[in-house]
């Protein structure tokens, strides 16, 4: 398969390359580094990238943007920071992406644990994690039968615990390889219109 990761140096972006690379064809899109230059809130960006990238056998996207804040804090701007990077850039995947999906293909996006279990300072976020699962199932309704959308649900992963730590006391943190293998069950497996939520 020839695969399209958005994000691929990102971290959780950097295990799928490694993984898909060992059988399939995999190009990196990424705002700033990676082998074809994607902004996820801009729609001519996604477009200008899938022109110079081509069609793909599979599309995931692990990046977008969210602002973590107080909602006392949060202006409207910063509401719209995440809706236009993580929400409207992977809707825009999406609706762009599907030109250049060969038959048979799938796209896979990626919210988080914020959608069914938010944390203090996370209302912008488990937002946009919410609205993408309802895009993604009503999506799959209007895919023809030969492509697949799938989303990736993943906890405090393994590789953020620390950053992340004090955001989420008392969470156990995902296993990398649990988080690859969701993945992998989008891309390379059968199901379609379905949320793959990862714990410990």
């Amino acid at each position: 398969m020839r695969i399209l990761i958005v994000g691929g140096n990102g971290t959780i972006g950097k295990h799928l390359v490694s993984y898909f690379s060992q059988n399939h064809e995999v190009i990196i899109a990424g705002r700033n580094t990676g082998d074809v230059s994607m902004d996820m809130a801009s729609t001519k960006s996604i477009e200008q990238a899938f022109d110079t990238a081509g069609n793909f056998d599979a599309i995931v996207v692990v990046a977008g943007e969210a602002k973590w804040a107080l909602l006392k804090d949060l202006s409207e701007e910063d509401f719209y920071v995440g809706i236009r990077s993580k929400l409207m850039g992977q809707v825009n995947i999406v609706r762009i992406g599907l030109n250049y999906l060969n038959p048979g293909g799938s796209i896979t996006l990626s919210t988080g644990i914020l959608a069914d279990d938010p944390v203090l300072m996370t209302s912008s976020a488990a937002m946009v994690n919410g609205a993408i699962h309802s895009f993604m199932l009503a999506a799959n309704l209007e895919l023809n039968q030969d492509r697949r959308i799938n989303v990736v649900c993943a906890g405090l992963v393994e590789d953020s615990k620390e950053k992340y730590r004090d955001y989420f006391p008392g969470h156990n943190a995902v296993p990398m390889d649990k988080v690859v293998n969701a993945y992998s069950k989008s891309v390379e497996g059968a199901i379609s219109g379905q949320i793959i939520r990862i714990n410990s």
